[in-house]
């Protein structure tokens, strides 16, 4: 990956279009949430294994019992996120899934709030209050031209706690210090191997087809993809990273629309516009035209 240093914009935005595709791999393959989050653990760890050993990244001496604790709770957080991210697919659309599921810098804004005593301002609290009424309406639980379904509800509290472990996994992965990223996924794919082991379904035969997707999982979509992405983040501005960011959901929509004919309501767009905005809002430290007494808070235990 020696081309991320000079064009690191690229990079990112192949990695992100590539994880746009992820939605599609896991519906081809056909296999249940659960054994897919296992192979893709399994497909993963192998790819970054053998990378990090190449490159020279393992053994990482600076690993202790403490970080690889922290990085093994990374893990499970990250494979629970995963699976309820899969399992929510065959219950609304790849698109809401994939939208909705992208809210989660606004969890990361609130765990730190709540239990961190982080500060928050103003403008942040309106970019989240912007966001989470766009998930109302790209949910399409109101102003929906289809009925919506107990089982759509599901799929959609299920991204919205995708999206709560991943911020998790974000916080957790604060305290990991210098320790290289890519070693860090490689602990949570191998926590993603053991964990799920006795859960996965090896009784029922996996179809030839499937076994290709299933590979592309874990090596394009944990694989490539994030060493691509942990390439390009150092060398790019964040408002270039934030930016970029938005590919994925992007692609995410555009097979949804064209290869799976689930097509986007107005008033789910007008609310996928919003996440995408507010998020932005958000990362980028957008200011809104709004002054209050008092412009900060601080979480309160």
């Amino acid at each position: 990956m020696t081309n991320a240093s000079r064009f690191p914009a690229l990079y990112l935005a192949v990695a992100m279009a590539i994880a746009g595709t992820v939605g599609a791999f896991v519906t081809e393959a056909g296999v249940d949430p659960v054994t897919t989050v296992f192979w893709r653990c399994l497909f993963g760890s192998l790819f970054l294994g053998i990378w990090c050993l190449v490159r020279g990244y393992l053994p990482d001496r600076s690993l202790s019992w403490g970080r690889l604790g922290r990085a093994a709770l990374c893990g499970v957080c990250m494979v629970l996120s995963w699976t309820a991210f899969f399992a929510g697919f065959a219950k609304t659309s790849i698109a809401v899934m994939t939208i909705v599921y992208h809210i989660q810098p606004f969890f990361v804004v609130l765990i730190g709030v709540l239990f961190l005593k982080e500060r928050i301002t103003a403008d942040q609290v309106a970019w989240m209050a912007a966001a989470f009424f766009g998930v109302v309406l790209a949910s399409g639980l109101v102003v929906s031209d289809n009925p919506v379904t107990t089982t759509w509800m599901i799929g959609i509290a299920m991204a919205l706690g995708g999206a709560f472990l991943y911020a998790v996994v974000t916080i957790l992965a604060k305290g990991l210090g210098e320790q290289r990223p890519e070693v860090t996924v490689l602990c949570q794919t191998a926590v993603g191997v053991v964990m799920l082991a006795p859960f996965a379904n090896f009784a029922s035969d996996i179809a030839p087809a499937s076994w290709g997707w299933l590979a592309g999982i874990g090596v394009l979509h944990t694989g490539i993809a994030y060493v691509m992405m942990f390439s390009s983040y150092p060398r790019l501005t964040t408002p270039v990273i934030g930016v970029l960011t938005f590919i994925y959901p992007v692609v995410a929509i555009i097979i949804d629309w064209a290869i799976y004919d689930h097509p986007i309501g107005l008033a789910q767009g007008v609310g996928m516009a919003l996440i995408a905005v507010a998020t932005l809002g958000v990362k980028l430290g957008w200011r809104l035209p709004i002054r209050r007494a008092s412009t900060a808070f601080v979480g309160q235990k």
